[in-house]
C-alpha cells in the first residue's frame, strides 16, 4: 500500500528521475584475518570490518556503489560481484583477467552501478582460494519505487548465505592443489556463519523472528564452492518469487535446491501454530550427509522446535524436474517499466553455437581441468589491461580452443583460454559434463536462458526440447553429471568476462575461460574508458595511456 501512495504522489507532484544522478551509496571496507571456530575448530578466516559475513550492501537499481578496500592480508587480494552484470564497464569485475590485485597494505576503490538489474546476489574474493575462508556478503538491489513488483511488501527481509565449509585454511587447500592432491569433503555446512549447534551440541540462538500472520522475503544464495544444497523449513511452504535478478512464477514448494553460486528468494508465511521451527540446508549428490540448522522463532514463543527434520529429496530426476518447473514471469517488470516477456528470446536466430566440455587430466603429474582441452593460467598481465594497450600478441592468443570439444583425447594444455565474441550476437553455449559429480557455471557481465538440460551428448536435435517461451533469464546454472545444458544470450556488453565452473578447486586448477566482447566503434555508448584509479601491473606499467573512447 505505501508503495501505491508513493507512486501517486510523486506522479502527481511531476517529480522525474530521468535527468538526476542516480544515487551514491559509500563504504569503507577493512579486509583482515581473524580466527572463529564454527564448527568447533579454531581456524583463520577473511573478515570485512571484523565481520563474517562480511557487510550487506542493500541498494536500489542504478545505484552507484562506491566502495574503498584496504587490504591488511599478507597476500594479494580483490573481491568479485556474484551476477552484477557492469554494464560497459568491465573494469570493476575484479576477477584477475580484469584486474591488478590489491596488493597488501595497499586499497583500492570499486566504483560500480546495478544498472537495470534488481535481485538477489553475493560478493566474493576471486584470488586463489580466498572464497573457502569467507569475504563473502549479500548484495541486495531493490526496484526503483516508479517500478512494480508482482507481490505485496513482505513484513522483513532475511538474508540466508549458505555454504559447505572446511576447517582447512585456504592457504593449506591452495598447497595441496598446487601438489597435484584433492581437498576431500568439507566439514559442514554453515549458514550465515554458523552451524546451528554450539560446542556443546545445543541449539544456537534462534537466526530469524516472524511475527505471526505476517509473510517475509528470505533471499538465498549457496555460497559455497563445492557442494549443491537443499534448502527446507519445518512445517512452512516456500513460495519462489525471484531467482537471481528474475521475477518467477510463484510456484509453491516444499523444499528447493540451490546450486553452487545460484541465489533465489522465497516468501514464507507465519502460519503455523507460534514456537520455533528449523531451517535445514543440507548437501546435495553427496555419498556422504552433510548440513546445518537455523532457528526461525515466532515473536514471544518458547516452544522449542521438533527434533524431526524434515527429510531432504533424493536422486537427480527430482531435482531436474524441479528445474522444469521454474517459469520466467513474463508480465512482471524487472529494473525497467516494460514486461520481462517483451524480450522473445526464442524467436532470434543463433549466430554461433559454441560447445564447451569440461575434462581432467594430468599435466607434469598433476591434475588439472579444462574446457576443450585447454586449462586456463592467468598471464602476467590482465587480459583486459593487455587488450586495452594492444599488447595481446605479447600475452596472449585468442581462440586456441574451437567451438567444438576436440574429438580425440589428446593432452590438455595449460594456456591463456580467451575466445572472441562479436559484438551484439546471439549465441548458443552448450556445457557438457562428461563427469559423476554435478558442474555449475557462471557468466560474468550478463544474465542468460537456460534453454535446455538433458542426459548424455548434446546433439543439435535436442533443440526440440528447449523451452523458448519462459526459462528464467539467471547468471548461474547448473549441469548435471554426464549431461548438458543450453544456454542462450546477446552478447551486447563489452568488456572481458569470465565464465568458470563454480566447483572452486577445479575453478583454481583452470577450469574456466574468458570471453572478449569488443565494440568496432571504440565508442563510449558501448564502453567506460578505463578508470583513472586503475592499478596497473605486469607489462602495461609503463606503457602511455591509449587515447580515451570518444
Amino acid at each position: 500500500m505505501l508503495r501505491v501512495v508513493l507512486v501517486v504522489l510523486l506522479a502527481l507532484l511531476g517529480l522525474s528521475m530521468v535527468q538526476a544522478e542516480d544515487p551514491y551509496l559509500f563504504f569503507t571496507w577493512n579486509v583482515t584475518y581473524g580466527t572463529i571456530s564454527p564448527l568447533g575448530v579454531p581456524q583463520q578466516v577473511i573478515l570485512i570490518n571484523n565481520q563474517f559475513p562480511g557487510p550487506e550492501i542493500n541498494c536500489t537499481s542504478n545505484n552507484n556503489i562506491i566502495i574503498n578496500v584496504f587490504n591488511k592480508l599478507d597476500e594479494p587480494f580483490l573481491l568479485s560481484w556474484n551476477g552484477i552484470q557492469h554494464r560497459k564497464n568491465s573494469w570493476m569485475d575484479g576477477m584477475t583477467g580484469t584486474n591488478c590485485p590489491i596488493m597488501p597494505g595497499k586499497n583500492w576503490t570499486y566504483h560500480f552501478q546495478p544498472k537495470d538489474q534488481i535481485g538477489s546476489f553475493f560478493y566474493f574474493p576471486s584470488i586463489s582460494m580466498h572464497k573457502v575462508a569467507g569475504g563473502i556478503g549479500m548484495l541486495r538491489v531493490h526496484s526503483r519505487l516508479l517500478i512494480p513488483v508482482p507481490y505485496a511488501d513482505p513484513a522483513d527481509e532475511f538474508n540466508v548465505l549458505a555454504g559447505d565449509w572446511y576447517t582447512k585454511s585456504h592457504k593449506v587447500l591452495a598447497r595441496l592443489l598446487d601438489r597435484g592432491r584433492g581437498i576431500g569433503r568439507p566439514a559442514g555446512v554453515l549458514i550465515n556463519g554458523k552451524h546451528g549447534k554450539d560446542a556443546s551440541g545445543k541449539d544456537e540462538p534462534p537466526m530469524f523472528t516472524m511475527e505471526a500472520g505476517k509473510t517475509y522475503r528470505y533471499r538465498v544464495c549457496n555460497v559455497g564452492i563445492k557442494t549443491s544444497l537443499n534448502l527446507r523449513i519445518q512445517k512452512h511452504k516456500l513460495r519462489l518469487v525471484e531467482m537471481e535478478g528474475s521475477h518467477t512464477i510463484q510456484n509453491v514448494y516444499d523444499s528447493l535446491d540451490l546450486h553452487t553460486g545460484q541465489c533465489f528468494s522465497v516468501f514464507v508465511t507465519a502460519d503455523q501454530q507460534p514456537g520455533d521451527y528449523y531451517m535445514v540446508i543440507s548437501t546435495r549428490f553427496t555419498k556422504y550427509n552433510c548440513g546445518g540448522t537455523a532457528i526461525i522463532r515466532y515473536a514471544g514463543s518458547n516452544m522449542p522446535p521438533s527434533p524431526d527434520l524434515p527429510p531432504s529429496p533424493s536422486g537427480w530426476a527430482w531435482s531436474f524436474n524441479q528445474w522444469r518447473s521454474f517459469r520466467w514471469n513474463l508480465t512482471a517488470s524487472a529494473a525497467r517499466p516494460n514486461p520481462q516477456g517483451s524480450y522473445h528470446y526464442g524467436s532470434i536466430n543463433i549466430t554461433r553455437t559454441i560447445r564447451l566440455r569440461g575434462s581432467t587430466g594430468l599435466v607434469n603429474g598433476k591434475r588439472r581441468y579444462a574446457l576443450n582441452g585447454v586449462s586456463h593460467e592467468n598471464p602476467a598481465t590482465p587480459l583486459k589491461l593487455s587488450e586495452y594497450y594492444g599488447i595481446t600478441d605479447k600475452e596472449f592468443k585468442y581462440n586456441i580452443i574451437g567451438d567444438e570439444p576436440p574429438a580425440d583425447k589428446s593432452p590438455i594444455v595449460i594456456a591463456p583460454n580467451v575466445i572472441k565474441c562479436t559484438f551484439r550476437t546471439f549465441i548458443e553455449i552448450i556445457l557438457e559434463n562428461p563427469e559423476r559429480s554435478i558442474h555449475s557455471y557462471h557468466l560474468d557481465g550478463y544474465s542468460f536462458f537456460p534453454a535446455g538440460m538433458g542426459h548424455g551428448e548434446w546433439s543439435p536435435e535436442k533443440r526440440r526440447t528447449y523451452n523458448l517461451l519462459d526459462a528464467v533469464s539467471r547468471h548461474t546454472v547448473q549441469v548435471y553429471p554426464k549431461s548438458w545444458s543450453a544456454i542462450m544470450l546477446t552478447f551486447d556488453n563489452a568488456g572481458m568476462w569470465n565464465l568458470r565452473t563454480m566447483i572452486w578447486d577445479k575453478q583454481y586448477l583452470g577450469q574456466q575461460l574468458y570471453i572478449s566482447v569488443i565494440s568496432p566503434e571504440r565508442s563510449l555508448r558501448d564502453e567506460y574508458n578505463i578508470p583513472e584509479n586503475s592499478l596497473l601491473c605486469g607489462n602495461v606499467v609503463n606503457l602511455p595511456k591509449p587515447p580515451p573512447y570518444a
